[in-house]
């Protein structure tokens, strides 16, 4: 089998291509893949990582203003959708898929406009242009929230959940066995695992370095990951502080996070796609501060989904302060009946077997044909 994969521009659409094309080479080596993403987005330097051949073409996004840049996207479009064709009639794919982001609308188009099997894989509740743009011509969407259902032709729309939490629970993780030991934690007691993504979130760095003495008295610990680009300021300010505290350690980076998510009890992060995948397929509960800073305001409708659930508490970033979030901490791990309910919520909506999931549509979709 031929697959071709498009997705890109942050890591919640490229992660998810990487574990379904990992998944589905574990599954028959005679697999081969083509990844197609831009010369500029972080495509183009996670995938070539991978071992996974990548083409690239030029593409950027609508912007919300009538201007004479949008007239350059639509000339840039229709130039990626001729070179697209030009990729898809080398490799002759079985099936074409599209992650998300600007770069797979004119793969995925060009794509269906040969009648070749089509599918786009929409992680977040709410869709972005591309795929509400794609959805008319592919063959299939899949989707990783309920929520979303309701922006797509309903005969199209499979749940299979976030092909990234096949990852977090199936992975062997027997290398890494005690990794809170390794980072100087007691791996006895519950442990919370603050962290605002790879770069970190100044609000969230902002509560905790504010609640640095109040750790000490806690009958569980954190481990808090500040972020690359906040370590050097927090480890200036915790290093003024009179007392070490031994229930509270700081790193900048996790390198192994799916790891380290399965030893902890709680987490306290943004609501991005790929996160909540993989602690929802962990059933682990979560204070969730969403990013208003994001298209669509997804990461808020996100959290919300995890929160009908009871999987989550969540707490605006205007509405957060240290205060509030020691409070919900203590509510959630001193109550052992609150924690369950939580992670019962989480399995609900967690999605394990969201790789075998999609490994089905797609044959199903080769099966079948064009729509």
């Amino acid at each position: 089998m031929k697959i071709l994969v498009s997705g890109g521009g942050t890591g919640g659409h490229i992660y998810p291509a990487i574990a379904l094309i990992r998944h589905l080479i574990n599954q028959d080596e005679s697999v081969e893949c083509l990844y197609i993403g831009t010369e500029n987005g972080l495509e183009s330097d996670i995938v070539p990582k991978e071992g996974i051949p990548l083409k690239t073409v030029k593409i950027s996004g609508f912007k919300r203003k009538v201007s004479i840049e949008n007239v350059k996207t639509v000339f840039r479009f229709f130039n990626a959708v001729s070179k697209s064709k030009k990729y898809i009639k080398e490799f002759q794919p079985d099936v074409v898929i599209g992650t998300g982001g600007y770069v797979c609308g004119p793969v995925v188009y060009a794509a269906a406009k040969q009648n070749i099997p089509t599918i786009i894989h929409e992680q977040n509740s709410v869709p972005g242009l591309t795929n509400k743009f794609l959805a008319k011509y592919v063959t299939k969407v899949a989707i990783s929230f309920p929520d979303a259902a309701s922006f797509f032709p309903k005969e199209k729309v499979v749940m299979t959940g976030n092909p990234r939490a096949s990852e977090v629970v199936k992975g062997d993780y027997s290398k890494n066995k005690n990794r809170l030991i390794e980072l100087g934690l007691d791996p006895t007691k519950k442990t919370v695992l603050v962290v605002g993504g790879s770069r970190g979130a100044k609000p969230i760095n902002d509560a905790i370095m504010s609640t640095h003495d109040q750790w000490k008295d806690k009958d569980y610990q954190c481990l808090y990951v500040t972020g690359d680009a906040h370590y050097e300021k927090v480890k200036e300010q915790f290093d003024l502080q009179e007392n070490d505290v031994k229930n509270l350690v700081y790193v900048p980076y996790i390198h192994d996070m799916p790891a380290v998510l399965n030893e902890v009890d709680l987490i306290v992060a943004r609501a991005g796609a790929t996160t909540l995948a993989e602690i929802t397929a962990l059933g682990l509960p979560s204070i969730l501060i969403p990013s208003p800073y994001v298209t669509n305001n997804h990461q808020e409708k996100n959290a919300r989904s995890l929160e009908k659930e009871s999987a989550a508490k969540v707490i605006l970033e205007k509405e957060s302060s240290p205060e509030k979030l020691m409070e919900e901490i203590d509510l959630i791990l001193n109550n052992e009946q609150t924690w369950l309910s939580m992670k019962k919520g989480a399995l609900r909506l967690g999605k394990p077997d969201a790789s075998e999931n999609l490994e089905r549509l797609i044959y199903d979709a080769i099966k079948g044909g064009k729509k």
